[in-house]
């Protein structure tokens, strides 16, 4: 893409899964490319690989080191770095807090250290690595669910804000992607999301797509975009749909 051949590219959580593979599509379109991980060497050899630079660290708080990295700019952000908390309405306190802080909170950090910038030059482009959980929901994970419905919120919010000021935001949502957060979503991931999950590439692929056409939501599975309609168009039956996949889990010895 044109769009990204040369610019200073941020995606954090690229120690694996999504974000290694948002990192080696943007190398390859000729972005440079900063890679963010909480453990430096998790991200050491894909630095190496695609020619990146290392920035370790809590992603809340990377733009300014990102940007001096990127000599002064960053044209584009993937908030991609999440937390897979599982869980009901009986998970502690600090469980919830620490979902909060990583799935939205730190969305809201960096676009605060980053819009500055690009509403003074007119461009710039945040990348929201959500879930099919935000526009849904996921059985058994009452506060990634929730917060993942507030990174949607967040960054429709952004687009519809800042877009005629030239920020273009894009969020994306999968279902299943093969994944270590796959793995650890235990009974409840290999239920509703292992049957039909994909690799890290497609998600990928689909961004790459959505940025093309300039769309704000990102499917890497389509048929998400019909079951977001149907709960729409008919709330009471999309719950008890999920209601009875509840019971279905419960049933196998969830």
């Amino acid at each position: 893409m044109s769009t990204v051949q040369g610019a200073g590219v941020v995606v954090t959580g690229a120690g694996g899964g999504i974000g290694a593979a948002l990192a080696r599509r943007f190398a390859a379109e000729g972005a440079r490319v900063v890679v963010n991980d909480l453990d430096a060497d998790r991200i050491k050899a894909l630095a190496e690989e695609i020619g990146g630079t290392v920035v370790a660290g809590d992603a809340s708080g990377i733009v300014d080191a990102a940007r001096d990295a990127l000599d002064g700019t960053v044209d584009v952000y993937c908030a991609n770095a999440g937390l897979a908390s599982g869980g009901d309405a009986f998970a502690e306190e600090d469980v919830w807090a620490r979902a909060w802080d990583v799935n939205v909170m730190a969305h809201v950090r960096a676009a605060k250290a980053l819009l500055p910038d690009w509403l003074e030059r007119g461009s710039g482009r945040f990348v929201s690595t959500a879930s099919a959980a935000g526009l849904l929901t996921m059985i058994g994970a009452a506060p990634y669910s929730v917060t993942k419905h507030g990174a949607v919120a967040f960054a429709e919010w952004l687009s519809l804000t800042y877009r005629h000021r030239g920020v273009k935001v894009h969020t994306i949502c999968p279902q299943g992607v093969r994944t270590d957060m796959l793995t650890a979503a235990g009974s409840a991931g290999d239920l509703v999301l292992a049957p039909t999950a994909i690799e890290p590439e497609a998600v990928a692929d689909a961004l790459f797509d959505a940025m093309e056409q300039d769309r704000f939501l990102v499917l890497p599975h389509p048929e998400v975009a019909g079951y977001y309609r149907a709960r729409a168009k008919d709330p009471d039956q999309w719950i008890g749909n999920m209601n009875h996949l509840q019971q279905k889990w419960e049933g196998a010895g969830a």
